[in-house]
């Protein structure tokens, strides 16, 4: 079972808990605020949620009550950009646009993503933070470049549960990226991958391409599933190599992708038409679930609106709880749904929050 869901939005984090007679909103938090991600740190029942104040920049808070209270922890900090006409990104942080909690044997230790494409990391529960130079000081970022946003993210980050010093980073754009020792040193895996955004003999670079969101199974930490600007890609061997998805209904492209905690042949997508046009295919909302690895797709929508509906949600706007029955999502115009049967039927939470960008179940004790 879980505790509730947060729901982080463009004014404000939500708070929806699960009653007798279904889902509704609890509270609220930073009303009038944008929230950019939100994080639940499971090993100390710690929520993390970081607020991007635009012109007067962005800003970490810390509830170790369950939301009650918010303190401001650190941030992330770049250092001064030298004089280097190779690198052209800037040296200064713009948003928080990912956060992760460490292994259980990582006391203290978070990881966050950044856009511009930076990745950072605290040892002591947010309060400081280093930036990860192995992979800021390689020489394949900088060939990195905007996809959600003018300057390239860090937008995904998966920690292998077998083994923390392992850790996957997914970048828009520029593939995804992997660590074996807590980001020292990094590779990009994302050979398989293609992007039809650049000329043909540059399609299969691993390192331009345009993952949109990347998520691993913990029960079986070598399966993965992307959902990437030219479509769904999935991996069985840990990263290492890639394989596209080549149908689904109603559509392969989508921004988000959740995956089934302990079944890696189960996940979920919310598509759309792509690219310039990013609305549901014929004003419909759906949820596309597969549970035979890619093979097949359902399209569930009961429940859902069907008509002149054009929700589209983001990249961190799909989540599925730990037990794999709960599944939620939260879209750009302001509605939240629910399912308690994978996506089956549908509860409509609301359809008047601000925007949404973030939707985290919260594990029960």
């Amino acid at each position: 079972m879980t505790d509730g869901i947060l729901v982080a939005t463009r004014k404000g984090l939500f708070v929806v808990q699960r009653r007798a007679d279904g889902w509704a909103i609890d509270h609220a938090a930073f009303l009038g605020d944008n929230v950019s991600m939100v994080m639940t740190d499971p090993r100390y029942r710690a929520i993390y949620a970081a607020l991007d104040h635009g012109h007067f920049g962005a800003k970490l808070h810390r509830s170790r009550d369950g939301g009650v209270t918010w303190p401001e922890i650190g941030i992330p900090a770049f250092p001064k950009k030298p004089d280097d006409p190779s690198d052209p990104h800037p040296w200064r942080l713009m948003s928080i646009w990912s956060l992760a909690a460490g292994g259980a044997d990582q006391p203290g230790l978070i990881w966050a993503g950044t856009i511009p494409g930076g990745l950072f990391l605290s040892r002591d529960h947010g309060t400081s933070w280093e930036l990860v130079r192995g992979l800021w000081d390689h020489e394949g970022r900088k060939r990195w470049f905007g996809g959600g946003a003018v300057h390239p993210g860090i937008h995904s980050l998966c920690v292998d549960p077998r083994d923390s010093s392992r850790v996957l980073a997914g970048v828009s754009c520029g593939g995804v990226w992997e660590t074996r020792d807590t980001g020292a040193s990094w590779e990009v895996r994302a050979t398989g991958m293609r992007a039809d955004y650049v000329p043909p003999a540059q399609a299969h670079d691993p390192g331009i391409q345009d993952a949109h969101c990347v998520v691993m199974c913990p029960g079986q930490p070598d399966a993965l599933w992307c959902q990437h600007h030219n479509g769904i890609f999935r991996s069985t061997d840990g990263a290492a190599s890639w394989q596209e998805i080549p149908e689904a209904d109603p559509s392969v492209f989508g921004l988000a992708v959740a995956v089934h905690p302990q079944d890696a042949e189960t996940a979920w997508f919310v598509p759309a038409i792509k690219d310039e046009k990013r609305i549901p295919v014929d004003g419909k909302v759906v949820v596309g679930r597969t549970r035979d690895g890619g093979a097949s797709f359902e399209i569930l929508r009961d429940g859902l609106p069907q008509h002149h509906a054009y929700d589209i949600t983001f990249r961190h706007g799909l989540d599925v709880d730990g037990s794999g029955t709960h599944v939620a999502f939260g879209s750009t115009t302001g509605s939240l749904y629910v399912s308690d049967d994978q996506g089956d039927t549908w509860q409509t939470v609301s359809e008047h929050l601000p925007p949404v960008y973030a939707v985290r179940f919260m594990p029960s004790v």
